[in-house]
């Protein structure tokens, strides 16, 4: 299932959204101009390497520490940068939109962090550099699963070639995708080769952390609805 749009309106342009998506895309632009050695240099200096952390490699040099940031924005090719720009396309605007947009720029950086956390945790000897926007994006996927439960998520399933769209409630849909995650995570952890470069649990620490920090945020978060139930219904924005 791959997201087409949310039914969630937003109040207020989404400028720290759309910050993020271009400064990606941008350090992306840059790191295709690179060389092959290049690029690795730039990835493997800017890039979370779970042994530096784990060895107490960072006592020693801190700024390794940076990395838990930089690395949020940097990705391996275009599948990877288009697929993470998308979801924070159509689920950032809206979490941006209940948090403000100051505390929404901690919040992604947050989540973001909490995700490398986790992913060094689960890969303590890795000399692997794991880069990528998707920890911080799980988070606001978390947020979302908290703020906009019974928003409707419009996906679409490829059927022999053919795009084939529906809509589902977005506890239902993020729900899926998260167990998604924590299988293939697990599964990883049983057959370490098998993980196909995918770094689950990153995703699984952002998507925890947003949801806890949405959780506690909730109540204190100021906002007023558009509509009673916080979402358009579908049938109010598309006639076929």
């Amino acid at each position: 299932m791959f997201p087409v749009q949310d039914t969630v309106p937003r109040r207020k342009t989404p400028f720290v959204t759309w910050t993020l998506i271009l400064l990606n895309s941008l350090v992306f632009l840059y790191e295709i101009s690179l060389t092959p050695q290049q690029l690795e240099l730039f990835i493997r200096t800017f890039g979370v390497v779970p042994w530096r952390f784990t060895s107490g490699l960072w006592l020693e040099h801190p700024e390794i520490l940076l990395t838990l940031i930089t690395n949020m924005f940097l990705h391996g090719g275009w599948a990877h940068i288009i697929g993470n720009m998308w979801y924070l396309w159509i689920f950032g605007d809206n979490v941006e939109d209940r948090f403000g947009a100051g505390r929404y720029l901690l919040f992604y950086l947050t989540t973001g962090i909490a995700a490398s956390v986790l992913h060094i945790v689960f890969n303590p000897t890795s000399t692997i550099p794991a880069v990528g926007a998707s920890g911080a994006i799980s988070g606001v996927l978390g947020a979302y699963f908290v703020l906009f439960p019974h928003a409707r998520i419009i996906a679409v399933v490829p059927v022999f070639f053919w795009p084939f769209f529906f809509e589902l409630p977005a506890y239902f849909y993020l729900g899926i995708w998260f167990i998604g995650q924590f299988f293939s995570g697990t599964f990883s952890l049983l057959l370490p080769d098998t993980g196909g470069g995918v770094a689950w649990w990153a995703h699984i620490g952002g998507f925890v952390a947003g949801l806890a920090i949405a959780r506690m945020a909730k109540k204190r978060l100021l906002y007023r609805p558009l509509y009673p139930d916080e979402y358009v219904p579908i049938r109010n924005l598309y006639r076929v």
